[in-house]
C-alpha cells in the first residue's frame, strides 16, 4: 500500500500536510465560533424552532445531492440490510437531532454561556466512552479511566463557576446533552456507515419534524409564527452559519480529512473547539473568562485529550478502535476507501 493514497507524499504515516492542519484548524474554529452563532439566533428564534430550521435547511438541498444512505453490507439480503440502515439513521437523528441539540438549544437559552456552552460539551468523550463500555463492551484502560476521571473534575469545576454567576438548570441541559451525543456517538460507531457524509445528510432529515412539533407543543404556534415573521437578514445569516457551514461544509471536510488520516492524527484539532468557543465568546459577546473557568477548561481538555486517544480494549482482551473522536455533528471513526471505492 502507497502512504500517498491517505496522506500527501513526504508527510510521513500519520502526519498531516500543512494545507490539512490549516483545514483540520479552520474546522475547530468554524464548531467553536458556532456557539457564539446560535447564542445570537437564539435572539431571533425559540429554541426548537431553531434546531428544527437548523436541520431542514442542512438537509435540503444536500439530500438530493448525496444520493440514497449508502450502507455497510450486513451479510443478509439487500431489503434487510437497507432495513438496518434505516433504522440506525433514525436512531442516530433522534438521538443526536431532537434530543442533544434541542437540549443544547434549550440549556442555551435558558442561560448556559455559549463559552461554557462550547466547553463542556466536551464531556460527550467521557459520555462515549462509559456507553461504548457499557454497549459495546469497550473496557478502558488506565489511562482512558484517569482521562475521564479528570474531565469530571473539569466538569465539577464549571458547576461551581457557573453555580456562583448563572442559572444552573442550563448548565444541567447542557451536561444532557453531552451524554445524548454520547449515546448518538456509539449507535454511529456501531452503525460504521461507509460515508460520513452521506450519512449525516440523512440523519438531518429525521429530526425536523419532530422538533417542529415539539416547538409548535412547548413553545406555542403564536411564538413560532412570531419568529418566523420577524425574520431579518440576521436570522438568515444565522440559520445559513449553522446549517451550511457548520453542518455541511463543518463535518464533510472534517470526514474527508479522516478518510485520508488516522483519527489519531485529527481528532486531536477537535480539542481547539472549547478554544476558539470561548475566546470568540469573550470577544463577541463579552461574557467573562474567570479563573475558575480556565481551571475548568485545563482539567475538562486536558482529561477529553487522555480520554479521546488512549485506546479501548474489546472483550477478547485485544485493542479496540477508539471510538472517540470529537466532531460535531457525530463522531467517529470511519474506514479509509478501497481501491473498488476509490474507482468507483
Amino acid at each position: 500500500m502507497q502512504p500517498a493514497r491517505h496522506a500527501p507524499a513526504g508527510t510521513g504515516p500519520g502526519r498531516l500536510a500543512p494545507a490539512h492542519v490549516a483545514l483540520a484548524a479552520l474546522v475547530a474554529a468554524v464548531w467553536g465560533v458556532n456557539f457564539v452563532v446560535i447564542e445570537i439566533g437564539l435572539d431571533h428564534f425559540p429554541p426548537l424552532l431553531f434546531s428544527a430550521l437548523r436541520f431542514l435547511v442542512a438537509a435540503l438541498p444536500a439530500v438530493f445531492l448525496v444520493g440514497r444512505p449508502k450502507v455497510a453490507w450486513d451479510g443478509v439480503s439487500p431489503a434487510r440490510t437497507e432495513l438496518r440502515a434505516w433504522g440506525r439513521i433514525v436512531g442516530v437523528g433522534l438521538v443526536l437531532g431532537v434530543a442533544k441539540f434541542g437540549l443544547l438549544f434549550t440549556g442555551m437559552d435558558l442561560g448556559a454561556p455559549a463559552g461554557l456552552s462550547s466547553l463542556v460539551l466536551q464531556a460527550q468523550a467521557v459520555f462515549t466512552a462509559l456507553f461504548a463500555f457499557a454497549a459495546l463492551g469497550e473496557r478502558p484502560g488506565r489511562l482512558k479511566v484517569l482521562g475521564m476521571a479528570v474531565a469530571l473534575a473539569g466538569i465539577g469545576v464549571a458547576a461551581v463557576d457557573e453555580g456562583g454567576s448563572g442559572p444552573s438548570a442550563g448548565f444541567a441541559l447542557v451536561i444532557a446533552a453531552a451524554a445524548c451525543w454520547g449515546v448518538s456517538n456509539v449507535l454511529t460507531r456501531k452503525a460504521a456507515p461507509p460515508d460520513a457524509l452521506n450519512f449525516m445528510v440523512w440523519v438531518s432529515t429525521v429530526p425536523v419534524l419532530p422538533l417542529l412539533a415539539l416547538s409548535l407543543l412547548l413553545e406555542g404556534p403564536e411564538r413560532d409564527l412570531a419568529a418566523l415573521r420577524g425574520l431579518d437578514w440576521t436570522g438568515v445569516g444565522v440559520i445559513v452559519y449553522v446549517a451550511w457551514i457548520t453542518t455541511v461544509f463543518g463535518f464533510g471536510a472534517w470526514a474527508w480529512l479522516l478518510r485520508r488520516h488516522p483519527a489519531s492524527s485529527v481528532a486531536p484539532f477537535s480539542l481547539l473547539v472549547p478554544v476558539f468557543g470561548m475566546s470568540s465568546a469573550a470577544l463577541f459577546l463579552g461574557e467573562p473568562v474567570t479563573p475558575l473557568r480556565w481551571c475548568a477548561a485545563a482539567l475538562l481538555v486536558g482529561g477529553v485529550a487522555l480520554t479521546s486517544l488512549a485506546p479501548g480494549r474489546v472483550p477478547g482482551g485485544g485493542p479496540g478502535r477508539n471510538p472517540v473522536a470529537p466532531a460535531e455533528p457525530a463522531v467517529v471513526s470511519f474506514p479509509r476507501p478501497t481501491s473498488k471505492e476509490r474507482r468507483a
